[in-house]
């Protein structure tokens, strides 16, 4: 319920970005700029409740950052300024970022006590929560709501719901003593900084070829092919269906071959299907490859973070919250990255850079494996 309620609330700003880009005055420009503020919250929030994750459980930072992430999402709403919005999207993001690292934090948790994998049919659940905001949103659209008065709507009913989903989940970790403190604290320094860091990069890369998939699969078929705008518009649709169903059968796939298997095969067949579309003169081979792109992308992402949460137990939020971090960081810098190159090369050729990073993410999966120094537990 905590991640269908992050995908519904952040659906649900989602959808309603046109009418509030109208009301509030600005070029699709201006918006470009002001969603940095979206994403430099979210990335404040997850630094700042990861430490406080670990400090007071993630428990207790779900319910603080379910009810936050819920509240503000009324603010873009009531934005009439650019200065206004800005501060609108900071304050979402932030509480969008705290809500993410503690659900994933919490998911760590559930996962390393329920006996086989379930975090990427958690991520799954993410997105089911987006397909109803849409659907929610195109009804209140069609009766002609205001913005401000169905993201109020939507606040409370966030807020209700995070009160109510909070007592299920499980308390902090009792966490038992070392034979050696001394010694295993300062191995856990050397070590696990450079593991979670590498698990980050690797984030990173991954979630900016989601973000070219999420800004740039529709324009390649209607600019590179000629597609109807319809049509087009099936490229992201195959992408984003393949993503959630491959989530919801990637748990079964990583009990049986393991963390190592998913991203390996999954970041390799990400890299042929991307190089399958940039390359096809063929509509329907183009979007065979969008599709393959997303099946192979989607259970990457969640090793990463239980990976992260596993290296130090005692420190899986803040963990957790530097792999989150710097994927974010990913996602953002996709369009970003891509928009420059097409000045150099057509933007079919420049789907070749995500690819090499599919290849390079395929080619280190092998930092997922557990350190020797892991517990049992963390291994589990």
């Amino acid at each position: 319920m905590a991640f269908a309620l992050n995908g519904f609330v952040m659906g649900m700003w989602i959808v309603h970005i046109p009418a509030i880009e109208h009301q509030v005055g600005i070029t699709h420009a201006v918006l470009g700029w002001m969603l940095l503020f979206l994403g430099g919250g979210a990335f404040a929030g997850m630094q700042v409740c990861g430490a406080l994750a670990d400090r007071f459980g993630s428990r207790a930072i779900v319910l603080a950052g379910g009810a936050l992430c819920s509240a503000m999402v009324v603010l873009p709403g009531l934005a009439d300024s650019p200065w206004t919005l800005a501060a609108a999207l900071l304050a979402l993001g932030f509480g969008n970022g705290c809500l993410d690292v503690s659900m994933n934090t919490q998911a760590v948790q559930v996962e390393r006590g329920y006996g086989r994998p379930v975090m990427s049919a958690f991520h799954a659940v993410f997105s089911v929560g987006g397909v109803i905001a849409s659907l929610v949103g195109a009804r209140t659209i069609s009766w002609d709501w205001r913005p401000s008065a169905t993201l109020a709507a939507v606040a409370v009913t966030g807020v209700l719901i995070t009160f109510a989903l909070v007592p299920g989940m499980l308390p902090p970790e009792r966490s038992s003593p070392a034979t050696n403190p001394s010694q295993t604290g300062a191995a856990t320094k050397r070590r696990t900084p450079s593991q979670v860091w590498a698990l980050g990069v690797l984030a990173l890369l991954l979630m900016l070829c989601e973000g070219v998939a999420n800004d740039w699969s529709v324009l390649h078929l209607k600019d590179v092919l000629d597609a109807p705008a319809a049509t087009a518009a099936l490229a992201y649709g195959g992408f984003a269906t393949a993503m959630t169903v491959g989530r919801f059968l990637t748990d079964r796939v990583v009990g049986r071959f393991g963390r190592v298997f998913i991203v390996r095969y999954g970041a390799g067949l990400a890299a042929l299907g991307l190089a399958a579309a940039a390359l096809s003169p063929w509509i329907p081979l183009a979007l065979l490859g969008w599709t393959l792109f997303g099946i192979g992308l989607s259970g990457c992402i969640p090793q990463f973070f239980t990976a992260a949460g596993n290296v130090d137990p005692e420190s899986s939020g803040a963990n957790v919250s530097r792999v989150a971090g710097l994927g974010y960081i990913g996602m953002l810098a996709g369009p970003a990255i891509i928009g420059p190159l097409t000045h150099l090369v057509p933007l079919n050729l420049a789907f070749f850079l995500p690819a090499a990073f599919c290849v390079t993410a395929a080619f280190s999966a092998g930092i997922l494996r557990p350190a020797r120094s892991e517990s049992p537990q963390a291994k589990t």
